[in-house]
């Protein structure tokens, strides 16, 4: 297990340093209720718009180019998220504030993103669209970083498993959310945009009433200096492989599964042929949401009984490429709907124990904030990434059929590289 390698100074006394410790104590159902819906909002912010909103605007700008402004839009904002996500989990670890150190990151950062979704709603324009998604994400990675280094913060071990189902549970929660507000608005994307926004802060309150969040003694934050903030932000392969394979299979999975609904809506509508594409969304997203939680609170308290990790994120690696492979060779109505039921499969299990198995793996307990925000860059650099692979596939390499056989063979890698990883059994 990490631990932090920050001294404590002999005059601070012992529980002024529980913001640095290794947590004990279980938590309780009401600290897991607040972390689950704070879930909820953020993905509900994120896939409304990835899923619907963001490809019904690009058409209304543009229809003939619809493809390429969606993969603009998603990009860049992806590229966003690259840099905001460990970047406030940084700042969270050297927060100092009677409302702790994530707390201050999680309401602040829900605030900017539900008025970047408000201005969303209006913008008629590709720059636009781009800069306001931008926004969007920077609060909502800020909120998303503080809220996942909590779990490390507060969890132990032994419950790690079962509250990452959870968690995984809520981010499910939030993006079949999303697909609903799609689906009612019925091509209404500024309506949308709002319900968005008014999820997102709504959400954040349970867990800021109930946050459990230690404050950080201003004696144990570090002196700041850029030159030391900015290195930190590499962590040594060669010192802490095991984190480095946990963050590379991280990122394969995450490219097999973006590149598997990325264009979701563009597949429905231009190959399957569906009558009401977002409708379409919907039902695919709520067949996938509904196996991901069931899943997700399976695995995660399973892998807790049994003491290991790997097994699980190999195979539920392995479940997530066979989704790919079936929306390939099946393109059709039933393909798609064999298919997101696998991908919800697999995703539930992988969600709740990958996100276990990656608390195990972080370098020290001092920066749990940076080094997990450093992770969650495997879940946002795909985006960037696949964007980009997923226009070239369908438009210059053979379509659909390449772009999920593309997403199923890094799938696989991904599943394959787990076995890299020594200290987590």
């Amino acid at each position: 297990m990490s631990q932090s390698n920050t001294p404590v100074p002999p005059d601070v006394p012992r529980t002024t340093a529980a913001a640095l410790a290794e947590p004990t104590q279980r938590v309780t159902a009401r600290w897991v209720t607040g972390l689950v819906l704070v879930n909820v909002g953020i993905n509900a912010a994120f896939f409304g718009p990835i899923n619907v909103f963001i490809a019904q605007q690009a058409t209304g700008i543009d229809e003939a180019n619809k493809e390429a402004i969606a993969s603009l839009v998603l990009g860049c904002g992806a590229a966003v998220s690259l840099v905001a996500n460990p970047f406030f989990g940084a700042l969270s670890d050297r927060t100092v504030s009677g409302f702790g150190r994530r707390s201050p990151w999680v309401l602040s950062g829900a605030i900017l993103a539900a008025a970047a979704l408000l201005a969303m709603s209006g913008a008629t324009a590709v720059a636009l669209l781009v800069l306001f998604w931008c926004l969007v994400q920077l609060g909502a990675n800020a909120a998303y970083a503080a809220i996942t280094a909590a779990i490390p913060d507060r969890v132990p071990v032994l419950q790690r498993g079962g509250v990452g189902g959870l968690a995984a549970l809520g981010q499910t929660a939030g993006i079949l959310l999303g697909a609903v507000f799609g689906a009612v608005v019925s091509g209404n994307f500024m309506v949308g945009y709002w319900l968005c926004a008014a999820a997102l802060l709504l959400s954040v309150l349970p867990y800021l009433f109930h946050r459990n969040d230690p404050t950080l003694p201003r004696e144990l934050r570090p002196p700041f200096s850029w030159g030391n903030f900015l290195r930190g932000f590499w962590i040594s392969p060669a010192r802490h492989p095991d984190f480095a394979w946990a963050w590379l299979t991280r990122f394969l999975v995450n490219v097999c599964n973006q590149l598997t609904i990325v264009y979701l809506i563009f597949f429905l509508t231009d190959v399957i042929k569906h009558e009401n594409p977002a409708l379409g969304v919907l039902t695919l997203t709520g067949i996938y949401a509904v196996l991901v939680m069931i899943t997700a609170v399976i695995a995660g308290p399973w892998s807790d009984r049994v003491g290991k990790r790997k097994p699980f994120v190999i195979a539920s690696s392995a479940m997530i490429a066979l989704a790919g492979l079936t929306m390939a060779f099946f393109p059709v109505w039933t393909g798609a709907l064999i298919g997101a039921a696998i991908l919800g499969i697999g995703f539930g299990a992988y969600q709740a124990v990958d996100f276990a198995l990656l608390t195990q793996v972080l370098p020290q307990a001092a920066d749990r904030g940076k080094d997990m925000g450093v992770i969650n860059v495997a879940a946002s650099l795909p985006q960037v990434f696949a964007t980009g692979l997923a226009y070239l596939a369908v438009t210059q390499f053979g379509g659909y059929g390449t772009l999920f056989t593309t997403a199923a063979v890094i799938g696989l890698l991904g599943a394959v590289f787990v076995v890299k990883i020594k200290s987590v059994r």
